[in-house]
């Protein structure tokens, strides 16, 4: 596999920055990005710019040739086949270039969409679990653009309850085909896409995958959905009437259907958290610019301090969301640098990329939320202009609502946050359990570990204090339910919360210390405003959770006590964000966008 990263050399499990301290070289940050990584940014924002902004329009009202024709586009300059091996035409280079071009191409929702089904999961699959027949036969045309691929898991009855679908396979009576009968919902791509990854039950019972081609008998599509959002996209229903598929077109193992559904949108999810962080860096330059030639009250609003706290937490949030994007996926790619150059089998690389499902649910859930933050208050630094059609402010807002949706729905992204950190913690693979005891004894001793010195080191001891709150919090809930905390999905959610604002704040925190080192305190200085502007609104909310965990769980003198250790770990002093704010919110006014420096 090529790789263009200047990764982290040691190998970092999933899931442990709970229970371990990161330091800055542990860490890949977009400060990193070699000269190979700028010139592809480079070339996905020309593209997107040049190509897809000026076509929206069209795009909007549905004109699919002018899709498909950019979907080739993007695949002559590469952007297609980043994922895909360079014997079937692809490019074969790392993740970080990956979610690097899921970020800038982040343009307008609809192509985003767009793009994202055909090369992620519409690709990915044949990528991962393909025979070298398949793999020969489909991805060249698509790693190149001349086909468009789609994935089709979905059902009416069944969204997120995937594996029990209803669409059924049965071998023919001659043994060559699998006839398919069922019907799939809100399959993107479906208007035009040439070949599908379909899910049925063979015989009723085993899982399994399909490479569907739309010529195939027995397969039709049914009428356009109108959307609230993302209209630029096709979103139509599959109907499978005996649709003939070749056995030789199962794809992976009879029943492991699976594995092929689950590893897939693994990928979709931290190309999805990328893709959020490249809208909101958009959605921040065009509000800023409303913001400057906007006025009332005889100036601009872009001077109005409640203005400037909206951008500056835009800001704070960008920088934050980047840190935790480049990191995962330089993880990603700091492990599969450690396999055999020489395989050509792709299990090794989705094992990878399952090692992070966690931090790849935790960028979805975060960047889909944190996108629906920036185009709401964009919205409302427009004013009446925000809730106008000609403004891209409101097409902005409607686009985004359906991330929370895609890639599994963001409850669903938080049990399995929860649920995959205790599954590794009960099986041995995460020291996690060892790590509560040892806070539990320290809790009760009263003892505390002394922090050390060095840059931020307020910020660092925050976000030891935020591990510690989760683990507290986690493991008074484990002592309650034990194994039937998988039934008690509020608690489950709650700490999932912690575990995602905890990797929020430690990445910022780690991009920041890598700032400071490379350019100083004063060449830091913005980073750590946005980084501190940041912390200070997660502790809220972990403390939030822990409270919403520790009450659920105790009553009565233990209740009081465990809310007087949590009034304990939780004591810092604060920063004061409103200077911060004033702080950033200037640098970006300044230079009419998102900065580091």
């Amino acid at each position: 596999m090529a790789t263009l990263s200047a990764v982290p050399a040691t190998k970092i499990s999933g899931g442990s920055f709970l229970i371990g301290e990161r330091k800055p070289e542990d860490v890949f940050t977009p400060e990193d990005f070699t000269e190979q990584h700028l010139l592809i940014a480079q070339t996905a924002e020309e593209f997107a710019n040049k190509e897809i902004v000026p076509n929206i329009e069209k795009m909007e009202h549905k004109d699919f040739a002018v899709t498909r024709e950019l979907v080739k586009k993007a695949g002559e300059l590469g952007l297609s086949g980043v994922d895909v091996p360079e014997q079937y035409g692809g490019m074969e280079l790392d993740k970080v270039t990956s979610a690097i071009i899921a970020d800038r191409i982040a343009k307008y929702g609809g192509f985003s969409t767009t793009w994202g089904a055909h090369t992620c999961i519409g690709t990915l699959p044949i990528v991962y679990f393909g025979t070298e027949e398949q793999k020969k036969k489909y991805l060249p045309g698509l790693a190149s653009g001349e086909k468009v691929g789609a994935y089709a898991l979905s059902e009416s009855s069944s969204g997120s309850d995937a594996l029990n679908c209803r669409t059924r396979a049965a071998l023919s009576v001659d043994g060559k085909n699998y006839l398919l009968n069922g019907e799939k919902m809100w399959i993107t791509n479906a208007g035009f896409a040439d070949l599908f990854i379909i899910f049925a039950k063979v015989d009723g019972e085993k899982f399994t995958a399909f490479i569907v081609e739309r010529g195939f008998p027995g397969f039709s599509v049914g009428a356009e959905e109108h959307k609230m959002g993302i209209r630029g996209s096709s979103t139509c229903p599959l109907i499978l009437n005996d649709c003939k598929v070749p056995v030789e077109n199962v794809l992976g193992e009879i029943g492991k259907g699976h594995h092929i559904a689950f590893n897939v949108l693994n990928v979709g999810r931290f190309k999805l958290g990328a893709g959020c962080i490249g809208s909101a860096r958009n959605c921040i330059e065009s509000a800023i610019a409303y913001a400057k030639q906007r006025k009332a009250f005889g100036k601009v609003i872009a001077d109005f301090g409640l203005i400037r706290e909206k951008l500056a937490n835009m800001a704070a949030g960008i920088f934050t969301g980047e840190a935790m994007a480049y990191r995962t996926v330089g993880m990603m790619d700091a492990a599969i640098a450690e396999l055999d150059s020489g395989h050509t089998d792709m299990a090794p690389v989705r094992k990878v990329i399952d090692e992070y499902a966690v931090e790849c649910s935790i960028l979805k859930v975060w960047g889909s939320e944190f996108i629906s933050y920036v185009v709401d208050e964009a919205v409302q630094i427009y004013g009446g202009y925000g809730f106008v059609e000609e403004y891209p402010a409101e097409r902005n807002y409607r686009d985004v609502r359906v991330n929370r949706i895609f890639e599994g729905t963001n409850e669903i992204n938080r049990l399995v946050i929860t649920g995959f950190l205790l599954k590794r913690a009960m099986s041995g693979q995460l020291p996690l359990m060892a790590a509560i005891k040892k806070l539990m004894d320290e809790v009760l001793s009263g003892t505390t570990e002394e922090g050390d010195d060095g840059p931020l080191a307020q910020e660092r001891k925050l976000v030891a204090t935020a591990k510690k709150i989760g683990l507290f919090a986690a493991g008074i809930a484990t002592q309650k339910y034990m194994q039937a905390i998988q039934d008690q999905q509020e608690i489950m959610g709650a700490i999932a919360n912690m575990v995602i604002e905890t990797y929020a704040m430690e990445s910022a925190v780690l991009r920041a210390q890598k700032l400071a080192v490379r350019n100083g305190e004063a060449g830091a200085a913005l980073a750590v405003a946005m980084t501190r502007v940041y912390m200070s609104g997660a502790m809220e909310k972990i403390e939030s959770a822990a409270r919403l965990v520790i009450a659920a769980c105790a009553e009565g003198d233990m209740l009081r006590s465990q809310l007087a250790i949590l009034r304990r770990l939780s004591k810092y002093e604060p920063f004061n964000t409103l200077a911060l704010r004033r702080t950033i919110a200037q640098r970006v006014i300044e230079t009419g966008k998102y900065m580091v420096a």
